[in-house]
């Protein structure tokens, strides 16, 4: 019996080793053929069985059978189906690189009774409230970030540049880092992050603190701004939010409130993932060029959740430079019920500029865990949005970081990191990376100064003729809490030298705090308020050129200091000191009620500013020894001014008081577009030179600007007291995709509005004379009748050949005068998506 049990084994033994019987195992990974990103979520089966399953997150599946197979076959929505060759009876590792369909989905019909998608994304929108991350009072998680940017779509034409010959050698390595069915990229920038996150929704409020970061890339020298923008503030996204804002556009959600109006569905599978029994959908828009998504949703059948989703918009969208926008995420239930991400993946793929260009791809990858939810801090807790670890960037040893990465680098990321190595070392792309950085920053580093900018080098005018200058100010390098800087200007016609000279101090970097002293000598124009155009770089050098009409020479002296008493709240406290020397003809009454007074054209100020500035949840980032604001997401920004002029104070002609308010605000209107519209209102108590008042902006060129009022001449309106609007609202897509040569084109709709009450109380009226002391004719002064506004009405096409803009502007009111410009046709250039 003993024996027979024996032969039993051995031949038990030689049935299992045979490869009939042998089990199979296939592991890999599945990857874009472009982009070289993970495709989770994508079907993988032994071909000729039901034996399956589905790719992770990462792309990454695993699946074996006691069958005999000899084929695995891959597919996903939007991708050609892919099959490849396998040993039987053998453990192996087989990677799929799948290539994307270029041909457009076209609309499921049903042929009798409701679509079975319907009701459950009934029940999904029914379900928002007790699901959206939002409902949470409080949440918190540790989060990961990694951002990749690479050029793609490298042709042989492109590789024969003067530029890229010279890297040839790396180009030779390219090819192994796309993959082996992949496409060649060339990376020029990678980093990584680790942070904690935190939100509280009431009042609702957001910071991050960004512990490490690990930077590298082409000509990036200070990560000191770019380590607050790789974190995952900028990589967040709500598909239970109606819209999203990516890349500044708003997109509808596929589980948005009215997402019957916008996409079409299918159901099309149910499936196990982990332990939630879900429905799978995919979606499309109605209308190809809306700012809509395409892609697959999982729904969980019990509570109506978004499991996972994977949505990507098209180059049919109407948008510029983009090939392709995609966006996949997984979500975990929390103890509260409401869901939250645990992973994001949002890849931006950038066409060619022109035929002869390379595009770009921009890939962003976040992982959260250890997650907390409804435990808020005090709100001064999250006072900054963004903060930023003083030893963020001192620990970038490989070793280290393993220990901090969620999940390790694949050896495409590591050979990454050895690319741009190489390329940083190249000669020609150091020198191409600083020309860039000097046309986009508009200075050169020359180590602990800035030389520059140079958009104000030079200018022509018809007073100063040919104007040159040089300027500099100093960087990091050379102090993290005092700025110097200055600059020298000289005009070749009226031989006269200007100078600008400045001082800093940073006193805080939390709660923002400066001082400065700036003295100036130089030539202006009245109507150009400089204070209120700081930020306008581009206008304030443009308007150093023409014919310059009511110019003047001004010396300045001037002290300013400004905290952010918390967040979103900033005081301001200034002096000036200023002189003013016409050179056009001008002259007001000493006494405006006596027309036998002496008649003066010069005059000298001071004055002292209080303002107050609050923006709830304006987003700051702080670059180098400034601080760049990136706009708020929901609320206005209101300022509020008040000056007080100081009559005897240093030679100062003139007692006053000013007030001054404004108010600026986005509005985003869904699927009817953005709108900005920017009110503003100032009153001035006193009697006073009209060069003192609100001297409304006008515009004499063909060239748009948004902050002019176009169809006005300059100084043809000077006011003492007016309440302003300015209105720009942008269509977007919306109209124009619904006609047919017009959805090819891509344009898009602008309208705009300006209106103005103002007026001019009859104390200053008096106090302008018509001549000069010496008895030279003064240009008129004009001012708005009470009741009776200027209004401007435009309308316009933007995004013509995907750069210019051209806007029809009428003029409605103030229309006697022979000369005025009641419509008029003007130009201007912009970059948008």
């Amino acid at each position: 019996m003993r024996s027979c049990f024996k032969c039993f084994a051995f031949l038990w033994v030689i049935v299992l080793s045979h490869p009939s019987f042998s089990q199979t195992v296939v592991k890999g990974k599945v990857t874009d053929v472009n982009s070289g990103d993970p495709i989770p979520f994508a079907n993988v089966i032994f071909k000729g069985t039901t034996t399956g399953t589905t790719t992770d997150f990462d792309g990454n599946f695993s699946i074996k059978s006691a069958n005999p197979v000899d084929s695995v076959v891959v597919s996903y929505l939007g991708y050609k189906t892919k099959t490849r060759k396998i040993q039987q009876g053998l453990e192996q590792v087989v990677n799929f690189q799948l290539e994307e369909i270029t041909t457009s989905l076209q609309e499921v019909v049903f042929d009798a009774g409701e679509n079975p998608a319907y009701s459950i994304l009934r029940n999904v929108v029914r379900n928002k409230n007790k699901n959206d991350k939002r409902k949470l009072t409080a949440y918190e998680y540790d989060t990961y970030t990694k951002i990749e940017i690479d050029v793609d779509n490298i042709t042989e034409k492109f590789k024969k540049r003067k530029v890229m010959q010279k890297i040839t050698q790396v180009m030779d390595s390219v090819d192994r880092i796309a993959g082996e069915d992949g496409k060649p990229i060339l990376p020029l920038f990678i980093s990584e992050s680790v942070s904690k996150y935190y939100y509280r929704k009431d009042p609702e409020l957001k910071t991050e603190n960004i512990l490490r970061s690990k930077i590298n890339g082409v000509g990036v020298e200070d990560g000191t701004l770019v380590t607050q923008l790789v974190g995952t503030s900028f990589q967040e996204y709500n598909f239970y939010q109606n819209w999203l804002n990516v890349i500044s556009k708003e997109f509808v959600s596929p589980i948005a409130d009215g997402w019957r109006l916008y996409y079409n569905y299918d159901l099309t599978d149910s499936v196990y993932i982990g332990d939630d029994f879900c429905y799978r959908l995919d979606f499309f828009p109605r209308s190809p060029q809306d700012l809509a998504f395409s892609g697959t949703i999982w729904i969980t059948k019990g509570e109506y959740a978004l499991k996972q989703i994977d949505a990507s918009v098209g180059k049919q969208a109407n948008l510029n430079f983009i090939e392709k926008i995609r966006i996949q995420q997984e979500l975990v239930k929390t103890e509260e019920g409401s869901w939250l991400p645990v992973k994001n993946r949002v890849l931006i793929d950038i066409s060619e500029l022109t035929k002869f260009s390379a595009g770009m791809l921009a890939k962003f990858y976040t992982s959260n865990k250890n997650i907390k939810v409804n435990k808020p801090y005090d709100a001064s807790f999250y006072s900054r949005p963004i903060v930023m670890a003083e030893d963020a960037r001192q620990y970038e040893q490989e070793e280290y970081w393993d220990t901090l990465r969620h999940e390790p680098l694949s050896e495409t990321e590591k050979s990454v990191y050895k690319m741009i190595d190489t390329l940083q070392n190249i000669p020609i792309v150091k020198t191409y990376t600083d020309i860039i950085k000097i046309v986009v920053n508009g200075y050169y580093n020359a180590g602990k100064i800035n030389i520059g900018p140079y958009i104000s080098a030079l200018a022509y005018n018809d007073i100063e003729g040919v104007r040159v200058e040089g300027g500099f100010k100093t960087n990091m390098e050379f102090s993290k809490r005092w700025v110097v800087g200055g600059s020298l200007g000289y005009g070749f016609n009226d031989g006269r030298l200007k100078y600008s000279a400045f001082l800093q101090h940073i006193l805080s970097r939390d709660r923002w705090t400066t001082a400065t002293i700036r003295l100036r000598s130089d030539l202006g124009r009245v109507g150009i308020d400089e204070e209120s155009l700081a930020d306008n770089y581009l206008f304030l050098a443009a308007q150093r050129f023409g014919i310059f009409r009511r110019g003047y020479y001004f010396n300045e002296s001037k002290f300013d200091f400004r905290r952010e008493i918390f967040k979103g709240f900033t005081q301001r406290i200034a002096f000036k000191h200023s002189t003013f020397k016409p050179t056009f003809n001008f002259g007001y009454y000493q006494q405006g009620d006596n027309e036998n007074s002496p008649i003066l054209n010069t005059y000298e100020n001071a004055e002292v500013i209080i303002e107050s500035r609050f923006a709830r949840d304006e987003i700051f980032l702080q670059n180098d020894n400034e601080r760049l604001s990136l706009g708020t997401l929901k609320w206005p920004i209101v300022t509020i001014r008040y000056t007080h002029g100081l009559k005897g104070f240093m030679g100062s002609d003139f007692e006053y008081d000013k007030l001054r308010l404004s108010l600026f605000k986005k509005i985003r209107f869904g699927p009817l577009g953005v709108g900005a519209m920017n009110l503003a209102g100032e009153y001035v108590f006193n009697t006073l030179p009209y060069p003192l008042l609100s001297l409304h902006l006008g515009n004499q060129t063909p060239i748009y600007a948004q902050v002019t009022y176009n169809l006005m001449d300059y100084g043809e309106f000077i006011s003492d007291r007016y309440a302003s609007m300015q209105y720009q609202h942008h269509f977007e897509g919306f109209l124009l995709n619904r006609i047919p040569l017009m959805k090819k084109l891509k344009w898009r709709l602008v309208g705009t509005a300006n209106v103005i009450y103002g007026g001019m109380n009859w104390r200053n009226r008096d106090l302008i004379a018509e001549t000069t002391s010496n008895g030279e004719e003064t240009p008129e002064a004009g001012f708005l009748a009470r009741g009776k506004p200027y209004v401007e009405l435009g309308y316009g096409v933007e995004n013509i050949f995907k750069f210019f803009r051209v806007d029809f502007i009428h003029r409605l009111s103030y229309l006697d005068k022979p000369d005025t410009r009641k419509f008029g046709v003007f130009f201007s250039f912009q970059f948008n998506l």
